[in-house]
C-alpha cells in the first residue's frame, strides 16, 4: 500500500493528525480484520475536509462497504444534510447500517443495496460532493452520469487512482492487483484528466485520490 508515499513520511504525517472519533477507529479495525476494502485514513480525512470546505449538504457515495467513509463525511455535514450511499453487497450494507446507527447518523445516511449503474438514474441531484469508490472496472462507465449529477462547483472525489502504484507501468516489479482493473483505472485517469467540465488534480494520498471540481454546466 505504501508504494508511492515513503513509510517514514506517511508515519510522520499520521502522527500530526489529531484523533477524531474512537468509533471511526473501531469501525476501521473491524473492517480491516474482515479483509474489507476501506478508504485510507488520509483519504477519509480529505473527504471530511472537503465536506467542511464546501458546506456539502447533498452527498453521493459509490461503494459503502461498512460505512467507514460515510461516517467520516456525514459527521461533518450540517444537520439537514443527506448522504446517499450505494453498496452492491447486502451483507456489507447491513453492517454499514449498524455502524451508522452506532454513530447516530441513520437519519442522515441512506444505504441503497444493488448495482450503482442501475440506480444512478433514480437519484436526483445535484450533489455537492460525490465519492467514487466502487467497482474499478465501472469507473469509466459511471463518469458521465456522475458528472451529470454534480452541481457546478461541486466536487467528485475518486479513490484508488494509483492502484498501489501499479497504474505506472514498470513501477511495481511484481504487480499483485487485477490487471484488467489496473488498465481500467489507467484509462479512467486519462479520461478524467481530459474532461473539460472538470478541473482535476491527482494526489499521491493513500492509494491515490483524484479531486475534480465541476467548472461548467455543459
Amino acid at each position: 500500500m505504501r508504494q508511492v508515499v515513503a513509510p517514514p513520511v506517511a508515519r510522520y504525517l499520521a502522527e500530526l493528525h489529531r484523533p477524531v472519533d474512537p468509533l471511526l477507529d473501531q469501525v476501521r479495525e473491524e473492517g480491516l480484520a474482515a479483509g474489507l476494502p476501506l478508504a485510507d485514513v488520509e483519504t477519509a480525512r480529505l473527504l471530511r475536509a472537503l465536506v467542511i470546505a464546501t458546506g456539502a449538504q447533498n452527498i453521493l457515495e459509490i461503494g459503502t462497504a461498512i460505512g467507514y467513509s460515510a461516517i467520516w463525511m456525514a459527521q461533518a455535514m450540517p444537520a439537514e444534510g443527506q448522504l446517499i450511499s450505494m453498496e452492491l453487497s447486502a451483507e456489507r450494507a447491513a453492517t454499514a447500517r449498524v455502524n451508522l446507527e452506532r454513530a447516530g447518523l441513520s437519519r442522515k445516511v441512506s444505504v441503497i443495496v444493488g448495482d450503482a449503474m442501475r440506480f444512478l438514474h433514480k437519484v436526483s441531484g445535484p450533489f455537492d460532493l460525490i465519492f467514487q469508490d466502487g467497482d474499478k472496472s465501472l469507473y469509466m462507465k459511471m463518469l458521465e452520469p456522475l458528472v451529470g449529477l454534480l452541481r457546478p462547483g461541486g466536487v467528485l472525489v475518486t479513490d484508488n487512482v494509483l492502484w498501489n502504484g501499479e497504474v505506472v507501468e514498470g513501477f511495481v516489479p511484481k504487480p499483485t492487483r487485477d490487471q484488467a482493473s489496473t488498465e481500467a483505472i489507467r484509462a479512467y485517469n486519462a479520461r478524467l484528466a481530459a474532461e473539460e467540465r472538470l478541473f482535476t488534480t491527482f494526489l499521491p494520498l493513500g492509494d491515490g485520490v483524484a479531486v475534480s471540481v465541476r467548472t461548467k454546466d455543459e
